[in-house]
């Protein structure tokens, strides 16, 4: 029974709304004209971070665990794969979180959220199947995602070494700074030129 659980809602619902969120906080902190709202912008950085924090430590593992010794893995190769590229966006959004906001910072976090979040929403995405798959034991991880503590948070640093950092993490992920554009929709991009 997909999504239907107590009044407490689904697992897919208090993250989505969390995802709307944090939109909300960082179009408020702006960046868009270069002008960065530092208070919005600092409450969406915390947020962001309690939020990969919950996926890392409670949604994903739930997900690799239920899988295990089933002879019909749950898990679709293109799920695990996802869970795989998710990690990586992960680490390349905390990475961009490091050094103080400017444009090119905000338009890249927009850019790998936007891709980010349409995965983790869409059908047969992390959510949905943390749905679907965990059934009564749903219950427990709201639970335990409800109570996901805030995040201390660093103050920011734009030494060499935050910076290097930065474009490793988002080279990983296949993401560039300002830009964006995924190394397979370059390819793809190009492929379709020919």
């Amino acid at each position: 029974m997909s999504g239907e659980h107590s009044a407490a809602g689904s697992i897919s619902e208090l993250l989505t709304q969390d995802h709307r969120r944090l939109e909300q906080l960082l179009d408020k902190a702006g960046g868009q004209t270069g002008n960065i709202d530092s208070i919005p912008y600092e409450e969406f950085r915390a947020g962001l971070l309690r939020h990969i924090g919950m996926e890392e430590k409670i949604v994903f593992p739930a997900l690799q665990r239920a899988q295990q010794g089933r002879p019909d893995p749950p898990l679709a190769p293109s799920l695990a794969s996802s869970l795989g590229q998710l990690r990586l966006e992960h680490g390349a959004l905390a990475a961009l979180l490091m050094p103080p906001p400017t444009t090119a910072i905000l338009a890249t976090i927009r850019e790998i959220l936007r891709r980010h979040d349409e995965i983790e929403e869409s059908a047969g995405g992390p959510y949905g199947v943390a749905d679907d798959l965990l059934g009564k034991d749903a219950e427990t991880m709201l639970a335990s995602l409800r109570a996901a503590p805030t995040v201390t948070v660093m103050p920011h640093s734009d030494s060499p070494a935050v910076t290097a950092t930065l474009h490793r993490a988002l080279a990983r992920a296949g993401y560039g700074l300002g830009g964006a554009q995924r190394a397979a929709d370059r390819e793809e991009a190009r492929s379709s030129e020919t």
